[in-house]
């Protein structure tokens, strides 16, 4: 667990924080099957990672991927997006929050 943000974390952080994003309750570094994950919205089991270049490296991804099996077999979503991504194009990561939790169709 880290206090700490990246750039793209507070970014994002600014946009789901008190229930900002459609009223999507968030909470950061939040504790799920022995994991501390970036965000999970509780109601929705929606869970947004922000991953930066080291996750694209074959020992991290590989450890993502059977993170995300685990907190997925427990049903959660998990959903992933690039630190470059946020930073660049925090409407469309916001939308594709959206539209994972259910509430608002694909555009």
């Amino acid at each position: 667990m880290r206090k700490a943000m990246t750039e793209a974390e507070l970014k994002l952080w600014n946009e789901l924080r008190a229930h900002r994003l459609m009223g999507l309750g968030f909470r950061r570094q939040f504790p799920i099957a022995g994991y501390i994950v970036d965000f999970a919205c509780p109601e929705k089991k929606l869970i947004v990672e922000v991953d930066g270049s080291q996750h694209g490296d074959a020992g991290p991804a590989e450890a993502d991927e059977i993170r995300s099996r685990r907190l997925e077999q427990d049903g959660w979503i998990v959903l992933r997006f690039w630190n470059g991504d946020v930073i660049r194009d925090i409407d469309n990561v916001c939308q594709h929050i959206v539209i994972e939790a259910g509430l608002a169709g694909p555009a």
